[in-house]
């Protein structure tokens, strides 16, 4: 007998915002890649040690390493019953390989997938490379989930239309309420694996019935939400309301990604003013991390100024740019727009209002930019219409964009791969377009790399190419506190919000 929604154990959690790009193949968008690993699995995951490990699949390699056999594990079954087969991972590898920017470089050295039987299929590689178990063990943000063969044969620039995987959870569809709330429930059928839980590696244990996310897009409502019990878990605490939540006696505030994440902007190379490199200089000349951070954090215990496009603390932390990224330098800046000519172009900068991880970027860096002399167009919308804004590349007189900031996950973002502002192959690269081909090759070599001393200084040569033509313009790092209902207890820590091993306290 299965129980009602008001009997089940549910869990009823506050995200960063609404749920309305459901595809996690279509966007790099957080919330679109936790609710990937709501419902769907991956082949391999990462522990907390950034080990790869066995998590759908197991995998031989052969002696020269460029023959993969991957085996499915006993017990995966899609939401609809059927069986998981090598032919469906097929299709979801070749889909995401379509448009991620780890998946489109290694398609590259990849001569064929072919099936073997139907728990069996082997990746023939074209030359030995750490892409293809670094790109299918991707903890974020376009994660390589695995799909049902007739889903993932939907080309990768079309969003699918039927959400069915072989998670710990399944998607409720007649439940789901855009813009109100999202609900998941326990695939009873899962078969967990037995390690203990890593990140996404491990043992997806689900202790609960029901997991809602509910759109709450007042802050304060949300937070008095959790103190009277109505809800039992806030994704993201805005830093000026930390202190209000951390005196709440049944409260429990925690940061649960370690690491961090940075935040930085991205201007679109394919349309004035941004199309002029010199212009895109002026532009991270002008703004300063520590306006960014102070307006974003407040608390300098949270966050660091840095100029590393591959993180500070990650092993290809570089530091070259910092005396103009880190401070803000308006003279340089105006005179770099000087030389560019720049003629008052508008600059279309988007400004997410619903996001408290997002709002304050914008709103310095308008300001910084007006003072060096760029005429800004702020236009404020929320976070999912920036979302699905981000890969429109018609021109700005079009209803496109010049700019828009965001953040990522340091933990996938210390190499030129996990980080998907370093893809630059023009319109095949993430919002933005950067057609830089010396930093393509980089990437390359970085892959085919014989250690870590080669792949750093090749990292190295990538960081000065990405500030120097303007790539992204890194404004910082930060980390983000969670809080919780102190009933509840298992929230792993891990640079995604996972649902799996979290369970309530015994009255």
């Amino acid at each position: 007998m299965t129980m009602t929604s008001a009997q089940a154990e549910t869990v009823k959690a506050v995200m960063m915002s609404s749920l309305r790009v459901m595809d996690p193949v279509m966007t790099t968008a957080f919330l679109t890649r936790d609710h990937g690993y709501m419902i769907y699995d991956t082949l391999l995951g990462v522990d907390s040690n950034f080990q790869i490990q066995p998590q759908m699949a197991s995998w031989t390699v052969s002696d020269d390493k460029k023959t993969y056999t991957f085996t499915l594990r006993d017990g995966l079954n899609w939401h609809d019953g059927t069986p998981v087969t090598a032919d469906d991972c097929i299709a979801s590898i070749r889909r995401w390989g379509e448009v991620d920017t780890t998946g489109l470089a290694l398609m590259t050295m990849v001569d064929s997938i072919t099936r073997t039987d139907d728990r069996t299929f082997v990746v023939q590689l074209t030359q030995p490379t750490t892409l293809l178990l670094s790109g299918l063990s991707k903890l974020s943000s376009r994660p390589a989930f695995m799909m049902p063969e007739r889903i993932a044969e939907t080309p990768g620039t079309t969003a699918i239309t039927e959400y069915i995987g072989s998670g710990p959870f399944k998607f409720v569809e007649e439940e789901f309420q855009p813009g109100v709330r999202v609900v998941y429930e326990k695939n009873e059928d899962y078969v967990p694996r037995d390690e203990p839980p890593s990140w996404t590696a491990g043992g997806k244990v689900v202790n609960v019935d029901r997991v809602e996310w509910v759109t709450m897009p007042d802050h304060m409502t949300a937070i008095n939400a959790l103190q009277s019990q109505e809800i039992d878990f806030i994704q993201q605490i805005p830093f000026d309301l930390l202190p209000l939540v951390e005196t709440m006696e049944t409260v429990d505030v925690k940061v649960i990604d370690k690491l961090g994440s940075w935040t930085y902007f991205r201007m679109n190379h394919l349309y004035p003013p941004f199309d002029n490199k010199l212009v895109r200089q002026a532009a991270m000349a002008a703004v300063g991390q520590d306006d960014v951070l102070n307006m974003l954090v407040g608390n300098p215990d949270y966050y660091q100024t840095c100029a590393a496009v591959m993180g500070c603390g990650n092993l290809n932390e570089n530091t070259y740019g910092e005396e103009w990224v880190v401070k803000p330098d308006i003279e340089r800046a105006k005179a770099l727009l000087k030389e560019a000519g720049y003629d008052g172009t508008p600059v279309v900068l988007l400004q997410p209002t619903d996001l408290a991880m997002l709002a304050a970027q914008p709103i310095v860096m308008a300001d910084a930019w007006r003072k060096a002399g760029f005429n800004v167009d702020l236009k404020a919308m929320d976070w999912q219409t920036v979302v699905t804004q981000q890969a429109n590349q018609k021109s700005p007189q079009e209803g496109g964009w010049n700019a828009f900031s965001t953040y990522s996950i340091l933990a996938t973002s210390g190499d030129p791969f996990g980080n998907t502002t370093l893809s630059t192959a023009g319109r095949k690269s993430w919002a933005g377009w950067p057609d830089v081909p010396e930093i393509e090759e980089l990437r390359l070599a970085y892959a085919r790399a014989a250690d870590a001393e080669e792949q750093k200084a090749i990292a190295a040569r990538i960081q000065k190419l990405a500030i120097d033509e303007g790539v992204v313009g890194p404004l910082g790092q930060f980390r983000i506190p969670a809080a919780y209902d102190n009933e509840w207890t298992g929230f792993l820590e891990a640079p995604v919000t996972l649902f799996w091993n979290i369970r309530k306290s015994a009255d």
